[in-house]
């Protein structure tokens, strides 16, 4: 099978800026499949529980941000490569992978977060 992958990760960054914004509902709606599997553990699986963690977190955080480093596509999975800022001025590196289904929907969701340290002992940028 032939994954458009130009589109995928475009609607993949859509999908997860949609719902970081507060619009998770909407994100679910516009981008996922007849089926959500999280493997995130501190999300439950499917759309509900999906959308209930993302509006939670937009109450509880508005005013935290998502910028996208990197999207890498590869037949039905995007990876999303981001940084995060939240109160405090605490940053985050995530990674975040997505299947999609045939019809360019996403279905399945697996992720790693790390807080950005002051130091590092090698100096590279976690970028």
């Amino acid at each position: 099978m032939k994954y458009d992958l130009k589109k995928n990760k475009k609607n993949a960054i859509a999908f997860y800026r949609m719902a970081y914004i507060g619009e998770p509902s909407k994100a679910v709606e516009n981008y996922v499949g007849s089926e959500y599997i999280q493997h995130n553990p501190v999300v439950g699986d499917g759309k509900q529980a999906f959308i209930d963690y993302f509006e939670e977190m937009a109450e509880n955080y508005p005013e935290k941000n998502i910028e996208f480093v990197r999207a890498i596509a590869e037949d039905d999975l995007v990876a999303l490569h981001t940084h995060q800022t939240w109160p405090g001025n605490e940053h985050y590196v995530t990674m975040g992978f997505f299947r999609f289904d045939a019809q360019g929907k996403i279905v399945e969701h697996w992720d790693s977060i790390q807080q950005v340290p002051a130091e590092s002992k090698n100096g590279n940028s976690m970028y």
